[in-house]
């Protein structure tokens, strides 16, 4: 064979290969599930880690400019999805006082020619959900978005019928968007309403193919428990909810884990088929503890740093994290917050709990990715129960196991490859990591975080191979 024949054939090769495999429809800014089915991946097959922030009322309460000063901020600090309502009411109006439907009707939204901005008459409820969509495009920000909240659905003001019209007109409308994520549901239970719920999702899967969907479920719920085998319902998601152990009140329900929200998702990933899952919202910083008695007292960073950490350590493909003034986005002449914020949105962007979320991102992508694991059994002896519970995870060459006491636990070494490992405390506060030493990789090994123990005291012990 002379060499331009084996240069053909290698071409022709090549292309059988390489050349018929389906490219991701957004090029790399596509979300696709990992082949594993675990995790979430752009199209260039890079992990995706979702840092998610509830800005439930943002289409419906914020102007064009103070929209730009919020998706900045999340970006500046580190979040890449923003979970948002379409409609949170029906009918709903904005802050110009555009209507979305037309007589509360959701298979007819209202729509005028045009989209000016500078013009009222031209410029609809649409137009502005559609200029902070792009807004979030050109800051690289996902849009989760909620179609219509679950409260509508119950109170029986959607029909199947027209939650068919109206989920055409959404994916239709935004099915060439790259940044869009929908989530069906809206805290609500899936048998509240399963027809227009399996509707929705059946219609937004078959007008667009492109986009990934799940369920928002109830607090003190999981979607699994109603869509794990819908075949639109690409990823699993929970909502852990917003009580104290003590105020929990789903004694009846399938799923009874208090704070515990890691045995949500423990529950979750031992489901087939398997789907990724995330909690998808746990409890807000600066909300009352239980919701509804604002003299009850209310969550804090260190709250929300414990549900990110135990939740992705325990199998969670991200976070999603969230704020009592901001997923409100609660000013001082609003006449009903929900609540009892104490902060406008624009000053409780910069709380705590808000900053230091970036550092779970930051802590989990640098280490090998896909082959991470959940792994209980690196925590040696017995373990503890609610916040002095020791949750670990690990790839083939290194561990993590977070502590929300910061009292001192035992690791069981051996577990990942190396005969050596260094050992290192993450601080979920900073950031910052403070080495420990380097250590044979076998037998048990007792750790002792920096500081007293007490509630708040959170460090993630990083033992990598050498």
């Amino acid at each position: 064979m002379n060499i331009k024949s084996k240069i053909f054939l290698l071409v022709v090769v090549s292309f059988f290969a390489f050349g018929c495999k389906k490219k991701p429809h957004f090029g790399d800014k596509s979300l696709l599930v990992s082949e594993n089915g675990r995790y979430l991946t752009t199209g260039d097959g890079k992990p995706f880690f979702w840092l998610g922030d509830t800005g439930w009322l943002l289409f419906g309460r914020l102007n064009r400019e103070e929209a730009n000063t919020y998706l900045e901020d999340r970006k500046q600090k580190g979040f890449n999805v923003i979970q948002v309502m379409v409609l949170h009411d029906v009918p709903s109006r904005n802050i110009y006082l555009d209507s979305s439907v037309v007589h509360a009707d959701v298979s007819k939204p209202m729509i005028t020619p045009g989209n000016n901005p500078k013009d009222s008459l031209a410029y609809d409820y649409w137009d502005h959900v559609d200029y902070i969509i792009d807004k979030a495009s050109e800051k690289g920000l996902y849009m989760a978005l909620v179609p219509v909240w679950g409260t509508n659905v119950k109170a029986k003001k959607v029909n199947k019928t027209q939650a068919k019209a109206y989920a055409e007109f959404l994916a239709k409308r935004y099915k060439d968007k790259w940044n869009i994520i929908w989530l069906n549901g809206g805290d609500i239970k899936g048998s509240d309403g399963m027809d227009v719920w399996k509707t929705i999702g059946e219609t937004l899967r078959a007008n667009d193919p492109n986009h990934l969907i799940t369920f928002h479920p109830r607090g003190r719920t999981a979607s699994s428990q109603w869509f794990q085998n819908a075949s639109w319902c690409d990823f699993d998601m929970v909502q852990s909810g917003h009580r104290r152990y003590d105020q929990d009140t789903s004694k009846n329900e399938k799923l009874h884990y208090g704070e515990d929200n890691w045995k949500y998702i423990e529950a979750d990933y031992k489901l087939k088929p398997t789907k990724p899952t995330i909690d998808g919202e746990p409890s807000y910083e600066d909300i009352p503890q239980g919701l509804h008695d604002t003299t009850q007292p209310r969550w804090t960073d260190a709250d929300v740093r414990r549900y990110g950490y135990w939740s992705v350590f325990a199998g969670a493909f991200g976070y999603t994290y969230g704020h009592n003034s901001v997923m409100q986005m609660y000013k001082n002449t609003d006449l009903k917050p929900a609540y009892g914020p104490k902060d406008q949105w624009i000053t409780a962007i910069n709380a705590p709990g808000a900053k230091q979320m970036q550092y779970l991102k930051d802590l989990m992508l640098p280490h090998s990715y896909f082959d991470r694991v959940p792994d209980q059994s690196l925590v040696a002896g017995k373990n503890g129960e609610k916040y002095e519970r020791v949750i670990a995870t690990r790839g083939e060459e290194y561990a993590l196991l977070y502590t929300y006491t910061g009292k001192n636990f035992s690791v069981q070494l051996g577990k990942t490859d190396g005969d050596d490992v260094k050992a290192s405390w993450f601080d979920p506060r900073t950031g910052k990591v403070t080495a420990i030493g380097e250590f044979e990789n076998k037998g048990i090994k007792e750790f002792n975080p920096p500081g007293e123990p007490a509630n708040g005291n959170d460090w993630v012990l990083v033992l990598e191979k050498i």
